[in-house]
């Protein structure tokens, strides 16, 4: 019971740190979006700053991007993400105290190694929390 126990522990850390691999990762890969910026006539001949998004892709570009490699890995990546989150599900639905308890130990702890690099407050694609 002691090494399933240590087994789910490291489990969760190992989920919590793939999060955010996944998260840097993505980052990395991401489009660099360029912001303009345009003098414009306001009101009373007052000089305004208007500020526009532009990406410089055509739809050509996305469609390739698809298929690239690090949308391969990211997909891969999540694929195992969820089979994890899945299996940590799984074990703590057996309501077995100390399971339970390595788990949520485990996810703490990961949470405590890895999210200092996290970018976003919120993600809306978590699956298992």
């Amino acid at each position: 019971m002691v090494g399933a126990c240590i087994a789910v522990f490291l489990l969760a850390v190992f989920y919590e740190g793939m999060k955010i691999a996944r998260e840097c990762l993505l980052r990395k890969s991401q489009v660099n979006i360029r912001y303009n910026s345009m003098p414009v006539p306001g009101p009373n001949g007052v000089m305004l700053i208007e500020t526009h998004k532009t990406v410089g892709h055509s739809p050509l570009f996305f469609r390739q991007q698809m298929l690239s490699l690090p949308h391969i890995f990211q997909t891969l990546l999540h694929v195992v993400q969820v089979v994890v989150s899945y299996f940590l599900m799984l074990i703590f639905m057996t309501y077995n105290g100390y399971l339970c308890i390595a788990v949520a130990v485990g996810a703490g702890t990961g949470y405590f190694l890895f999210s200092w690099k996290k970018a976003v407050v919120v993600d809306i694609t978590e699956h298992c929390h």
